[in-house]
């Protein structure tokens, strides 16, 4: 799961604390626990999201198809009953609030999990997550060009050696045999970026109906172009697996922790995704990862550390500001 999901975080947060001057109020004890426990989440999330390469290699023989029905259907259903939790009888009007951007962010990240699927089962896991990991820098342009968005020179800086990187993970692909399937990562990419602009369009409201609407586009996609629906028991259960772990409970770890934890830093603690994804398949099932790979997934991971930690340079936020 990429993307831009700090958006998720920046759209649902809310103060964290105020001045220790103020009687009653979290201290900077409390607000260094919850930051702490703020990087944790992000973390595990990043943990989370790196389990989708392994568990689609665990798949025995549904298509790709197949995978994304029961994988979407999965998550958007852990994503309603969360609002349900949330909402309780006026969950639909949640939905409502969200309005056309969460509409159109669930199409694109509808998009996005169609592309990551497919790039998993037709590439390496170290191309497809190395690619998918440009996201929030592509998200950065493409709320630039929609939303009008300010971006700085070193994020242009930063989005032209991820696309280095990238240009080299998919030369490498086409002599291996893995152009479809690198780029299907671009179009799951592109998906994200869709989806993160949303986000940054509806980011006064709650914005979690979007990811749920996703699960059930895809998952509409996928029923019509599926031809059979008969899985085996274990195909279900690793592909259910992935929604409701991989996707929902890791998008949901990510929200709770990014509403402690500056976007700066977050761009870098869920790089655990990036780096663990690839090493599960090497440790598990022995992919390994192809020089180019190495080299093009280098390029990018140091284009967006570079960009990220220079973003730790910052000024920091007034205590207490999300």
């Amino acid at each position: 799961m990429s993307g831009d999901p700090a958006n998720l975080g920046r759209a649902e947060g809310t103060s964290l604390g105020r001045s220790e001057a103020d009687p009653g109020v979290p201290g900077v004890a409390e607000h260094d626990l919850s930051y702490g426990r703020g990087v944790l989440l992000v973390m595990l999330a990043g943990v989370f999201w790196s389990l989708g390469g392994i568990l689609v290699r665990n798949v025995e023989s549904a298509s790709e198809w197949q995978i994304l029905f029961v994988r979407s259907l999965a998550a958007a259903a852990t994503f309603f009953c969360v609002l349900c939790w949330r909402y309780r009888l006026g969950v639909f009007g949640a939905f409502e609030r969200a309005g056309w951007a969460a509409v159109f962010g669930g199409l694109c990240l509808g998009l996005g999990f169609t592309g990551f699927v497919f790039a998993m089962v037709n590439t390496s896991i170290a191309n497809a997550v190395f690619i998918l990991s440009a996201s929030p820098l592509g998200a950065a342009l493409l709320a630039w060009l929609i939303l009008k968005e300010q971006v700085s020179r070193i994020t242009w800086i930063a989005a032209a050696f991820a696309m280095i990187g990238i240009g080299v993970i998919v030369a490498g692909g086409v002599a291996a045999g893995t152009l479809f399937g690198n780029l299907m990562a671009l179009l799951a990419m592109a998906g994200f970026c869709g989806y993160a602009t949303a986000l940054r369009a509806g980011r006064d409201g709650d914005m979690l109906p979007a990811a749920c609407l996703a699960g059930v586009f895809a998952a509409l996609v996928a029923g019509v172009m599926v031809s059979d629906l008969g899985l085996t028991f274990r195909d279900f259960a690793v592909c259910a697996a992935m929604g409701v772990i991989q996707i929902g409970a890791g998008l949901i770890v990510f929200t709770l922790g990014s509403k402690a934890v500056p976007a700066a830093e977050l761009a870098l603690l869920s790089l655990t995704e990036v780096i663990l994804a690839p090493l599960w398949v090497w440790i598990g099932i022995g992919e390994v990862p192809t020089w180019t790979t190495l080299l093009g997934g280098a390029i990018v991971l140091a284009a967006l550390g570079w960009r990220a930690s220079l973003g730790l340079r910052r000024k920091p936020p007034p205590f207490g500001a999300v």
